[in-house]
């Protein structure tokens, strides 16, 4: 497999960004103004937003908060022909190694509670639950499983070849 390149986004992403999401059923599907606001500079609050690519292809991306020592994992993507590889595990931990920078101490994020395979992913890479919000989630309503993950000592080991530049 190619190196992945972990990288922050930029305008020219969102095109790719937007379609990988739109073909997602369990993506965030966030406007295309939502992704402009997502890599502001001076966006409040501080948003770090990163994606994956393969042979200058982007095949994932998370967008995440920080309002120090909290974070949050606002949207995490990967395209479906691209899933399996550890991409979606890469990015979470480039996110991380921001984060720890940022001064951030946990990350939280919520997850449908019928989405298995993300609630799976989440689990191993050390997230639990701390709540519900019931029927947080619409079409269809559904509870939102919060999970928290503590950043000092959490698990690594991406499986994909992994470079991080910023």
């Amino acid at each position: 497999m190619s190196a992945v390149r972990i990288r922050r986004m930029a305008g020219a992403d969102l095109d790719r960004v937007v379609a990988i999401a739109d073909s997602l059923g369990t993506a965030p599907q966030w406007s295309r103004l939502a992704y402009v606001d997502a890599i502001a500079i001076d966006g409040t609050p501080r948003r770090i937003a990163l994606i994956a690519e393969i042979d200058a292809l982007v095949v994932g991306f998370l967008v995440a908060s920080v309002v120090a020592p909290q974070a949050e994992l606002e949207s995490i993507a990967v395209a479906g022909e691209a899933q399996g590889r550890g991409l979606g595990t890469a990015l979470l931990e480039a996110l991380i190694a921001e984060l720890r920078l940022a001064g951030a101490g946990e990350l939280e994020l919520e997850v449908r509670e019928s989405n298995r395979a993300a609630a799976a992913f989440y689990a191993r890479a050390g997230f639990r639950e701390v709540g519900r919000r019931r029927g947080y989630y619409r079409e269809p309503v559904e509870d939102a499983v919060l999970l928290r993950l503590a950043l000092e000592g959490c698990p690594s080991g991406a499986k994909a070849p992994l470079i991080f530049l910023d």
